[in-house]
């Protein structure tokens, strides 16, 4: 048998020069860059209107909706000052028509009423109407046309109601 002799850890040293502190410095950069991958991954954009950084802006506006107006640039103002929000006319009796920041109904001839498009449960935008309910998709809350109270779902508050108004053919913000 050969005689095996320890060397000492200067011995070791001595051989390898440079090599134990560049392969350290190969492996805590390989390390650093696994974490800043890591961490960027297990981040979320928060700029949009979803908590969790999502947006649904690219979901369709069902058919029968008005998708192109919203509450603050309508298309022109009423003799009162009131923003134009839609015509009378594209609100049917028992439903109602999705804008960029409110929904309107016409729960009953005649009468209209507007509401946020934010549902709020986790501020999702409402995308449908349907059977008198205003429907959030996201988590299935459901909300009534005619005071924009929950009526199913895990919502528990109310759509904010905005007031409104018939002025000649169109549904204006009172």
């Amino acid at each position: 048998m050969t005689d095996v002799q320890p060397r000492t850890d200067a011995e070791i040293q001595q051989d390898r020069t440079g090599t134990a502190s560049t392969r350290r410095v190969v492996l805590m950069g390989a390390g650093g860059i696994g974490v800043a991958a890591a961490l960027a991954a297990c981040g979320t954009d928060s700029s949009g209107t979803n908590p969790n950084g999502t947006d649904f802006n690219n979901n369709p506006v069902p058919a029968g909706s008005e998708g192109t107006t919203t509450g603050g640039t309508g298309t022109g103002n009423g003799a009162a000052g009131g923003t134009v929000l839609v015509a009378a006319s594209k609100v049917a009796v028992g439903n109602g028509v999705i804008l960029d920041d409110l929904v309107v109904t016409q729960p009953a001839e005649g009468t209209f009423k507007a509401f946020s498009n934010v549902c709020t449960h986790q501020q999702c935008k409402v995308t449908e109407i349907k059977d008198g309910s205003i429907i959030c998709k996201c988590h299935n809350s459901q909300f009534s046309i005619e005071d924009g109270a929950p009526t199913s779902g895990p919502a528990k508050t109310p759509l904010a109601a905005t007031e409104v108004k018939l002025e000649g053919d169109d549904i204006v913000t009172a």
